[in-house]
């Protein structure tokens, strides 16, 4: 995995950003989800790089990067903090504009990242989601159950840490592979996934995770309902979703979800579960380049 790619620690303000760099061309910065690290994006990024500069990152409380310390308002950990943490670290690799695609939590850092910063983000593709306000807006019954997690994740600390403790594999088989991961045959080696089982293993990991959550609850739910209707993403926006995923039981039309967010708004189911950038890397892959060269036609659903 990422032959060719240069490995960098970023010492950003908080903290140092763990990265791997490769490729010619415009810059791209690749984030990844929950609760995963950069290596989700192996595939993909080796795709990428005869187009592009691909940075891969591990977002601050994952993987290799910096642990913010936590605070009782979770600001910290928000997406909002977590966003100007990349910004400069993009600045510290000499990218002061960049492409940004994110999966998850990185599709949640990427968009806020879109908002708080127009002049660094040129174009933003955000994967497997809809904006956290609107989670919140909008939750129900169907949400309780089928995205428990999010609630339980939010928990006070330090209930859902002890939980996740007492027995990580339950969690990880039971939740973490029930969401899919794994699930796409030949895509997902035995090793890799062992790595992504070993996070949860990981104390600082684990509480990571669980403030990242928090901040979704909270902070990230404030900044959200500050911005809509108010603000919008400048830049062209490209949402990919799982076709037969929880976003369009819970929402119908996932566009329509992004449409008050971004007047450029493109975008397409894919035939996968949750894990998009894994199950299907070289149809991801294709959909990314297409957008990142303003091919809007590549989208027939936008």
């Amino acid at each position: 995995m990422f032959d060719g790619f240069v490995q960098h620690s970023l010492h950003t303000t908080r903290g140092h950003i763990f990265a791997r760099v490769a490729g010619q061309g415009p810059p791209v910065l690749l984030l990844h989800g929950y609760p995963q690290t950069h290596v989700m994006w192996h595939t993909v990024a080796d795709l990428l790089t005869d187009r592009f500069t691909v940075v891969v990152a591990d977002l601050p409380g994952y993987g290799a990067s910096f642990r913010p310390v936590p605070a009782a308002d979770h600001a910290p950990h928000s997406k909002r903090a977590l966003a100007a943490d990349l910004i400069q670290a993009m600045g510290l690799l000499g990218h002061e504009q960049f492409a940004v695609a994110g999966h998850d939590r990185g599709g949640r850092v990427a968009y806020r990242m879109a908002l708080d910063h127009p002049g660094s983000v040129s174009a933003a593709a955000v994967i497997d989601v809809v904006p956290t306000g609107d989670v919140w807006a909008r939750a129900d019954a169907q949400l309780a159950l089928g995205y428990w997690h999010w609630a339980f994740l939010a928990q006070p600390a330090p209930l859902p840490e002890r939980l996740i403790a007492a027995d990580p594999g339950a969690f990880f088989d039971f939740h973490v592979r029930a969401l899919g991961l794994g699930r796409a045959r030949d895509r997902y080696p035995a090793d890799l996934m062992a790595g992504y089982r070993a996070l949860l293993d990981d104390v600082s990991t684990v509480q990571a995770i669980c403030e990242d959550y928090r901040a979704g609850a909270t902070v990230d739910r404030h900044h959200d309902d500050a911005d809509r209707g108010v603000r919008k993403i400048s830049c062209p926006v490209l949402a990919l979703w799982s076709a037969g995923g929880a976003l369009p039981r819970f929402y119908g039309d996932v566009l329509d979800v992004w449409r008050p967010w971004a007047d450029d708004l493109h975008g397409q189911a894919m035939p996968t579960s949750h894990f998009v950038v894994e199950d299907e890397p070289e149809a991801t892959a294709a959909a990314l380049a297409a957008f990142l060269v303003r091919r809007p036609s590549a989208f027939p659903t936008s």
